[in-house]
């Protein structure tokens, strides 16, 4: 993702909780540290378990009116705790993947042939108030 950024000229910083060989080498805890001063956006594949802690602090950590992007399973959307976050927080698009991508931990794509999974970009703007707007990819 970073170097597809990259490559259309944005600025990236990389970061990871465990160094795999890309980004900045000193891990970082994003759910620990904090992004004092931070004027960028926030995009990132975060792990599922902690998908609402992830969203919470990333909103936390940007300046109104920047975004952040998570690559989340659809469902995602379900559930009553996150009802409450989701009328708070409400994200400003919800980009569905119209066909099952395959995502593999670590990279490891010859042991997740094919996927049973939904995924979607969900996308906050800081400050927006209103209904989410959905469309498709792929």
């Amino acid at each position: 993702m970073s170097k597809v950024l990259e490559a259309n000229g944005f600025e990236v910083i990389s970061t990871d909780l465990i160094y795999r060989g890309f980004g900045d080498p000193e891990p970082l805890d994003f759910l620990k540290d904090t992004l004092e001063n931070f004027e960028g956006d926030i995009i990132t594949n975060p792990p599922y378990k902690y998908a609402l802690e992830f969203v919470e602090q990333a909103l936390n950590s940007v300046q109104p009116g920047r975004k952040v992007a998570m690559f989340l399973k659809l469902q995602f959307l379900e559930g009553k705790s996150r009802k409450q976050f989701f009328i708070q927080n409400p994200p400003k698009t919800v980009y569905v993947s119209s066909s099952r991508l395959i995502c593999a931990m670590n990279g490891e794509f010859e042991k997740y042939p094919s996927s049973a999974v939904a995924y979607a970009w969900f996308v906050w703007e800081k400050g927006f108030k209103g209904d989410p707007v959905i469309k498709w990819i792929n």
